[in-house]
């Protein structure tokens, strides 16, 4: 895919820089109000992260009111919510009273949150990592719903597809799943994917260590990423191509960063020659230096100095409209933690605000005169009729203002099941998909699969088998060219319908999210299905809340489940798993024990998934072979399992005790 984008007019860059300026005011008074102006409840910080959002204002600024086209997603870094909510109001699409709520009930949240948030969040944030895999989850699953024949038969034409996109902390690669994630998409070769690194290398404690972006660099390219750094800004490289810039430029490439964190609070706070000493101390004698430090006094040296490339909104720009195909893209932006405010560079900026005294200094830096904290288009240096238009017309912004809800897919009103008189719930299950994947039902050509390399003993194979991988390119199946016998018949292309990943259970818990939000993010409605080791879902266990606060939908297979995996120890046993099926929002859990109580589940299940006030399903399942019994399914009986229970044997008159029970346990609960 070429992408097709236009040179940045010089009028165009002006607003966009005064634009910014506006988006960094209105994040930073967000959150001076919510924890200085608003009466508080109950006394304590509401916090905000001022500081982690003043680095990621130009890169924002610049995506949303230049870059982004409707089809794009983003994640945004969970500390920038300021900044994103701050950018809504100037689109029209968040209200003051919201932003003045920031962090309270109702109001803007602290986090961008699909689920809470009415301004139009793509994906949710907030447990740093989990929102920056979705991205490349999601971009897998947006191949899927382009190539998948089926979903895309009523269409005229598939338009071109959106670019998933993450805004990043550099802390957030500190998360393991993002790793694990990057090794997915590797295998799947992965397109149309930005992740775009705040590199202000400030984490919550301090500074990050020296050289992590080598280590970034080499990270990305070896799973075939296009890696970008964006380091210098315009001043800068300019002063470069001066006698003594290339010596410049090598002592900033050498400074520690927490020295150069130092001396940009010292620079930002107006202490005297706080650049100037150190460069005088350190390039004495070099030639031009002395030119380079007359020709700035201390504000316009600090202003050098600091000019990275993540803060140049022309070299941003240059940077994002440069991108020619769907590779996926690593930006390095360099930023400075709380640039342009007082806590610019300090490392106990994280947690920082700034206090009254340095929100007055503030003020007057950015020229907004009282009573006029909440405008969106004043105070600028262009009119505020030519920001508002500017803003108004930004390509994202003719995004609809209400996500898709694409039609609900008929289900039948009785699953295929042909059961023996004694099975399994996991055997029951690999049956009844079985027979669907021998039709050609609606609710067939919707469902998707996946597992974490767990496939084939999860019973998905008869599945897999008859309607096959999905991969982007076509492989035929080796085993079966060549003639050796096997179950198994892996054929892989674009028209399959299970996902098989590597055995990383939080990749199985994102990719479900991705597949469970199909619907409203690329308007293609999806029945997921993932299955797993019930033992192992404790490893995934912050993904599945990820997943479930989202309010994706799929149905998760947890099986075998309890001590029916086989005589491997405790480690392979899932005795307290139900407590997290109980506990989990957003997911209802059954533990069936006969086969057509799991047909009705998941018939049911597949309608709850497309409820407006649905969910997601846990089935708990089990290899234990027990005998079937031999009844009537009646629309009361039915119902009951759907509600969660019922008397398998209905007590006599009298009766003072009562077993209960769930699963495979039956035939010693009847004894």
């Amino acid at each position: 895919m070429t992408v097709k984008t236009k040179p940045v007019k010089k009028a165009d860059l002006r607003i966009l820089q005064s634009l910014e300026k506006k988006v960094l005011w209105l994040s930073m008074w967000m959150v001076h109000n919510a924890n200085h102006l608003r009466q508080s409840v109950d006394g304590l910080k509401v916090g905000g992260h001022q500081a982690s959002s003043a680095s990621i204002t130009t890169i924002m600024t610049a995506l949303y009111f230049n870059v982004l086209k409707v089809q794009d997603r983003v994640a945004v870094k969970p500390h920038a919510s300021p900044v994103f909510h701050a950018i809504q109001y100037m689109l029209g699409r968040q209200t003051e009273d919201k932003l003045k709520a920031f962090r309270s009930r109702g109001g803007a949240q602290s986090y961008p949150s699909r689920t809470k948030d009415s301004d139009g969040v793509d994906f949710s944030t907030g447990s740093v990592g989990l929102g920056v895999a979705m991205t490349l989850f999601a971009s897998m699953v947006q191949d899927y719903t382009r190539m998948n024949e089926v979903v895309n038969k009523q269409l005229a034409n598939v338009n071109e597809p959106g670019r998933m996109i993450a805004v990043m902390g550099d802390a957030e690669l500190d998360e393991g799943n993002i790793y694990e994630a990057m090794l997915e998409g590797w295998k799947y070769d992965v397109r149309n994917l930005w992740w775009i690194i705040d590199y202000n290398r400030q984490s919550l404690d301090g500074v990050i260590s020296d050289g992590l972006f080598r280590k970034i660099q080499d990270f990305f390219a070896n799973v075939g990423w296009r890696v970008v750094p964006l380091k210098y800004g315009k001043k800068l490289e300019k002063v470069f191509a001066l006698q003594g810039g290339d010596t410049l430029r090598q002592w900033i490439d050498d400074c520690p960063n927490d020295l150069y964190s130092a001396l940009t609070f010292k620079g930002q706070s107006g202490e005297k020659d706080a650049w100037r000493s150190p460069l005088k101390k350190d390039l004495r004698g070099v030639h031009g230096i002395k030119s380079i430090l007359e020709d700035h006094d201390d504000e316009t040296l600090h202003a050098l100095m600091t000019n990275l490339a993540g803060h140049d909104m022309e070299a941003v720009l240059e940077a994002f409209h440069s991108v020619a195909d769907d590779t996926p893209q690593c930006f390095i932006a360099y930023t400075i933690k709380g640039h342009g405010t007082p806590l610019a560079g300090h490392r106990d900026n994280h947690a920082g605000l700034m206090n009254l005294e340095q929100m007055d200094v503030f003020r007057s830096k950015m020229q907004i005169p009282e009573g006029s904290e909440w405008s969106s288009y004043d105070n600028l240096l262009i009119e505020p009729e030519t920001a508002k238009n500017f803003c108004l017309q930004a390509p994202f912004n003719k995004r609809p203002p209400q996500e898709n809800d694409p039609p609900k897919i008929t289900i039948p009103d009785n699953l295929p099941l042909n059961f023996r008189s004694s099975t399994s719930t996991q055997a029951s299950f690999g049956n009844i998909l079985h027979e669907l994947s021998r039709g050609n039902t609606d609710l067939a050509s919707r469902i998707v699969t996946t597992s974490p390399d767990v496939t084939v003993s999860t019973n998905l194979g008869p599945w897999v088998n008859q309607r096959g991988v999905f991969s982007l390119d076509v492989r035929n199946d080796v085993f079966r060219d060549e003639k050796v016998a096997s179950a198994q018949k892996w054929l892989r292309n674009g028209t399959g319908q299970h996902f098989e990943l590597g055995i990383a259970e939080n990749n199985l818990f994102i990719m479900l999210a991705a597949l469970g939000l199909s619907g409203p993010i690329f308007g293609k409605r999806l029945l997921p299905i993932g299955t797993l080791y019930d033992p192992f879902i404790a490893r995934g266990l912050d993904s599945l809340n990820y997943a479930c606060y989202q309010d994706a939908r799929f149905m998760l297979v947890a099986t075998p489940a309890g001590i029916t995996l086989a005589p491997e120890g405790g480690a392979h046993q899932s005795i307290s798993s139900p407590l997290i099926g109980i506990g989990q929002p957003g997911l209802s859990s059954y533990e069936p024990a006969y086969a057509d109580e799991l047909a009705v589940i998941m018939r049911w299940g597949f309608e709850y998934m497309q409820a407006e006030s649905g969910g997601s399903i846990y089935l708990r399942l089990s290899t234990r072979a027990i005998d079937q019994p031999s009844r009537e399914m009646t629309p009361e009986l039915e119902n009951q399992i759907i509600k969660g229970a019922y008397w398998h044997i209905p007590p006599a008159d009298g009766a003072r005790i009562a077993i209960v029970y769930s699963g495979a346990v039956v035939p010693e609960v009847i004894e």
